[in-house]
Formats: C-alpha cells, structure tokens, sequence
C-alpha cells in the first residue's frame, strides 16, 4: 500500500475525526477527479457526503463512485449556473442531512477555443462564462450553504492551480478565473468568519484529470512540472485529498482565508 493511499479495506475509518459529520462534494466526474480524491480521503475518516452532478452524462459515473462509499450517499443535480437548481440542491441536504459541516466547491470550465489560442483573444461570452462557473459559483454556494452550517461553525474548501498568479500558456482565462476564485476566497472567509465558517483554497500540481486533458500540451506540464519540483515528482491525487480533510477537519481550525499548495515545492522554485 503506497504512502498517499486513502481508502482501503484496511484503513477504512482509519480516523474518527470527521465522524458524524455531514458535507457536500461537487465537481465529481469520475474516478480520477480530484474531488472523488477528497471523497475517499474525507470516507477514511469517518464523514458522509452528498454529491452534486451535472447533467445525465455525469449521473451515471457519480452514481456508480457513490456506490462504492460504506454509506448511502445523496446525489443532486446541480448546474451552478442556475440559481433554481442550487436552491433545490440545499433544499435536498436540508431534508436528508439536516445540516452541513462542509463544503467542497471542485467546480470549473472554460471553453476550449478561449484555451488553445491567446488570451487576448478571449470572447467576451467565453470570459462571463468562465468567471460564472468557475469562480461566481463559490459565492453562490456559500451563500447556499451558510444557513446549513452549525452554530459551532464549518469549513469550505476550493480548488486552484497556479495558474491564477503565474503565466500557464494554454490556461488563459481559466487562470484570470482562478485568480478571481483565489480573491473569493479571502473575501468570504472574512465574511463567513465571524460564524466560525473558514473558506480555503487548495492549489494542486498538475493532475492528469479530464478537466485537465482539455488544456494543451498537458504532458509536457506534468514532465516540467517534475522536473522543477522541490520533491522531483508529481502531486499524487491522494496527497491533495489528505490536504483537504486536514483543511475541513479540526486539525484546520486556525486556517482560514489561505491557499494551501500541494504541489511538490513546484511553486518556491526560481529558476
């Protein structure tokens, strides 16, 4: 069993520090996504969770990884550009959970012409469409999910990449929407603070993900992102899956407002 390995029979609820507590997933699409990574790291140690999914070509698989969970697990349809569909997806966990402890916000697109060419060439519709899905749509399931919380309070947590601060050629727009995204972060950890609430940011290394297949060149990113690493290595989905539970867990209660980079040391290096 390798070092980053989350879920398996034998360290199934390896830990009880999550244990009764409930929370919501979105941004599932399959077995490599970084968020069925934090499914299984958040399982280990004791959480239940709801998933969102979008659409009926999304059901299928985020039924399928939900049924290998120890647990029943809800699942909700949820376009996150449609605020009827995220009310009903909080109506839905007010009803089967009663409450939330955290959120997982794991949720991005862009469109793919507005990625392979230049930045500047970005649509003016592709720039609001990636802004609303990527970035907009923490806020709107903050907002969503704050009346869920706990008076002792809870935790959020959002995914980002690099490319919000540094020039990723081919991540255009995505990274303008991450930088947004990053800035959200702050801004709601101190307006969801004073209720005990902690929003965080996690910036993961490349991940060979389908949302991340969709960026040119991604092969050559993941060959120079190891090469330049601190540690000579990728991230392993595993690692940024423990990296959350410990930002949404008690372990993470001083942390709020911050980007955790779980990136191999990718990011300290100058040269």
């Amino acid at each position: 069993m390798s070092e980053t390995q989350t879920v398996t029979e034998e360290n199934l609820f390896m830990s009880q520090y999550l244990k009764g507590k409930k929370g919501l997933i979105t941004g599932v699409a399959n077995k490599r996504s970084i968020a069925w990574a934090i499914a299984q790291a958040l399982t280990s140690h004791g959480a239940q969770l709801a998933f969102t999914y979008q659409g009926e070509r999304l059901k299928e698989s985020v039924e399928k990884l939900a049924a290998e969970l120890p647990y029943k697990a809800p699942l909700y349809e949820c376009d996150v550009t449609r605020d009827e569909q995220i009310k009903k997806v909080f109506e839905g966990l007010a009803h089967d959970f009663g409450q939330i402890d955290f959120l997982v916000h794991a949720v991005a697109y862009a469109k793919r012409e507005d990625l392979d060419g230049r930045t500047v060439d970005t649509s003016r519709d592709g720039f609001a469409l990636a802004m609303d899905i990527s970035t907009y749509s923490l806020i709107a399931l903050a907002k969503a999910a704050e009346p869920l919380f706990p008076k002792q309070g809870g935790s959020v947590v959002a995914l980002t990449y690099l490319g919000s601060e540094k020039v990723v050629p081919f991540y255009n727009v995505m990274g303008l929407a991450k930088a947004g995204l990053e800035s959200a972060v702050r801004y709601l950890a101190y307006d969801l603070g004073k209720k005990n609430i902690r929003v965080n940011g996690i910036s993961a290394g490349p991940i060979n993900t389908l949302a991340a297949r969709g960026i040119a060149k991604f092969t050559t990113m993941l060959e120079g992102h190891r090469h330049r690493a601190a540690l000579g290595r990728n991230v392993e989905v595993e690692e940024v899956g423990n990296a959350a539970f410990f930002l949404l867990s008690p372990l993470g209660s001083g942390v709020t407002g911050e980007v955790l980079y779980v990136d191999c040391g990718y990011r300290i290096m100058g040269f």
